[in-house]
């Protein structure tokens, strides 16, 4: 008996072992990429000193790191889904790596705007979250919330390790050499890249793939239709943008970013105009973003455990009490309300993430999973950019940063209100196929 049961423990444990490993490569090259594209934060006073370019002018290359990362999203997931993993990652981790080798000689403002802001966007979209979760996605079912919310931490686990860490390469060496040293690590991690079963990934959890009425991807990742079916592609970018399901999912993820960016761009300038110390402003800031790595890996746990709807509640009710605490604090200037605005905001920052990516990967299991959400992402970086403008509009209208607050107050109503109006996101199942085109 001993002997019969060998071979069939084996296969689940190769299962398990892969989806490990899936979820460990979305992790790392979340980690690469965040932590490597935000070093820039770093990067603007050296250049500000050296180039007497101006603070707005310099900032405006994150701006355009988001917007091309959101255009660029469903690129991605389109090259995910006709190339294979191993292309599209490769793509990003060698663009990454130019991007920054060619930014250490930047002696024009034009070039830093490209090779960090540009090649950074592009590389974000081939490294982060689009790709990872259309991966993660044929692999997990049950448990796809949190093993999606594992690869989502990489994004604050690399900025907490990688910025501070090409801070002080720029104090030993200055920021030329900080450039090249982050250009030499990526190409060394290209090997890793190349050495991973790229092939198994794509093809997903047969056994998973089966229940779902699939057929296991072919060599580079698209997902056949059943043999018992008519002909047909699948769901696409453009048969989504038909369903319900993707315009919902678009509500949540833009009204979510224009509620985190609207506040997150201007917290220190507030905090310090209101008469707060810079240090402990900076410090406050840091440290929301460090617990959103907390926010991202409960609501994945929650999200599996008690429903998609309560978690997204929950976490937007979190962020709501933040905000509320930064208005508050406006009319009254109050230490404590800072900590709250810390603890709330920071637990729920990026928590959605994971219920999103998990809801688009189940709901177009059937079809172009990376390109499709890699669409619905791209609204995510409009949103973001939405809120960043609609902040600094708000702030020169009244002369103060309460409009800009209750917009992003507004906004969550914006965000968490399909989880109600709708059953269609409550605990959905993959579509069915798409009707063949006639």
């Amino acid at each position: 008996m001993t002997q019969n049961a060998h071979p069939e423990a084996s296969p689940g444990r190769s299962v398990a072992v892969m989806a490990g490993i899936v979820v460990a490569t979305g992790f790392l090259f979340n980690f690469v990429a965040r932590g490597v594209i935000d070093t820039y934060m770093v990067f603007i006073l050296p250049l500000e000193a050296e180039f007497a370019w101006s603070r707005s002018t310099l900032t405006g290359v994150y701006s355009v790191y988001l917007v091309v990362a959101g255009l660029m999203s469903p690129v991605a997931g389109t090259l995910l889904d006709r190339w294979g993993p191993r292309w599209t990652y490769g793509l990003g981790l060698a663009v990454l790596a130019g991007g920054m080798g060619a930014a250490s000689m930047t002696s024009a403002l034009w070039q830093i705007y490209v090779f960090h802001g540009v090649c950074g966007g592009i590389a974000a979209a081939c490294l982060g979250i689009v790709p990872a979760a259309a991966l993660i996605g044929r692999w997990f079912d049950r448990k796809l919330s949190l093993a999606i919310a594992f690869a989502y931490a990489g994004f604050g686990s690399g900025i907490l390790v990688i910025v501070p860490l090409a801070q002080g390469l720029i104090d030993a060496d200055g920021w030329r050499a900080a450039y090249r040293t982050m250009s030499l690590a990526l190409v060394a991690l290209l090997p890793v890249l190349l050495i991973l079963p790229w092939g198994r990934i794509a093809r997903g959890d047969p056994t998973l793939m089966a229940a779902r009425g699939q057929l296991p991807p072919d060599a580079v990742g698209s997902v056949a239709p059943p043999l018992s079916g008519a002909p047909t592609k699948g769901w696409t970018i453009a048969s989504a943008m038909r369903t319900p399901e993707f315009w919902l999912l678009v509500q949540c993820f833009f009204f979510t970013a224009c509620s985190t960016y609207s506040v997150v761009v201007q917290t220190v300038t507030f905090l310090v105009d209101k008469g707060y110390p810079p240090l402990e402003a900076a410090f406050a800031f840091g440290a929301s973003g460090m617990l959103s790595i907390v926010g991202v890996l409960t609501s994945g746990w929650l999200a599996a455990r008690k429903g998609f709807r309560f978690t997204v509640t929950l976490s937007f009710a979190a962020t709501l009490v933040g905000i509320l605490a930064l208005l508050s604090f406006s009319y009254l200037p109050a230490a404590g309300l800072v900590l709250v605005y810390v603890l709330a905001f920071g637990v729920s920052q990026g928590a959605r993430g994971p219920v999103i990516s998990t809801l688009s990967a189940r709901i177009f299991a059937r079809g172009q999973v990376g390109a499709i959400f890699g669409a619905i992402f791209m609204t995510m970086s409009f949103g973001s950019a939405f809120g960043a403008w609609i902040t600094g509009f708000l702030h020169d209208l009244t002369g103060g940063y309460r409009a800009a607050f209750l917009f992003s107050a507004a906004s969550v109503v914006g965000a968490v209100s399909p989880f109600w109006y709708s059953k269609r996101l409550r605990d959905p199942g993959p579509l069915p196929w798409p009707p063949a085109p006639t």
